[in-house]
Formats: C-alpha cells, structure tokens, sequence
C-alpha cells in the first residue's frame, strides 16, 4: 500500500520514509546556488542521496504541521519539484 510519502504497513502501524532536511528545502537551496533549474537527473540524484528516516505516518503528519509547510513525495520527486517550483518564486532558467 502506498501513500503521500514512501509507506509501509507493519503490524497496524503505517512507516513513512521522511528526508532530514526536507527534499524540497535540499533542492532549493542547490537550484539557488546552482543558478539555474535542476534537471531530473539531478533532482533524482539528489533524492536518492538524501538522508531518511523512518517514522510513523501521524508522527510525519505532525512535524508537517509544526514545520509550516508539505515536503515533496520522494516517489514523485521529480513532478512534486516542477509543480512547487513556481510557488517558491523560481522560474524556468
């Protein structure tokens, strides 16, 4: 069964993968010193080295909350970046 983030069902308990920072605050930060739009392979890239940890779904949901904003889906890294980039103020360069 999948979700909004990278879940799993254990024992009635749903485990999301969450990025530590937030994947889509580790992609701004490199396309804003980069200075030009990252690239697929590089969102995925970076995705896929990110630091993770595994937390219960109510717990990820919660420090969404506290955090004031959704972090893109690892899964949908790459769709989740294009569709949010406009909304942080970064253009098609």
């Amino acid at each position: 069964m999948t979700d909004r983030i990278g879940e799993a069902v254990v024992s009635d308990e749903r485990l999301v993968l969450v990025p530590i920072p937030a994947l889509v605050a580790i992609l701004l930060h490199v396309e804003r010193t980069k200075g030009t739009a990252l690239t697929e392979p590089e969102v995925l890239a970076l995705r896929d080295g990110c630091v993770c940890v595994t937390m219960r779904y109510d717990m990820a949901e919660k420090m969404e909350q506290e955090r004031g904003y959704r972090d893109i889906r690892p899964e949908n890294a790459w769709e989740d970046w294009v569709a949010v980039r406009p909304s942080l103020g970064l253009d098609n360069t």
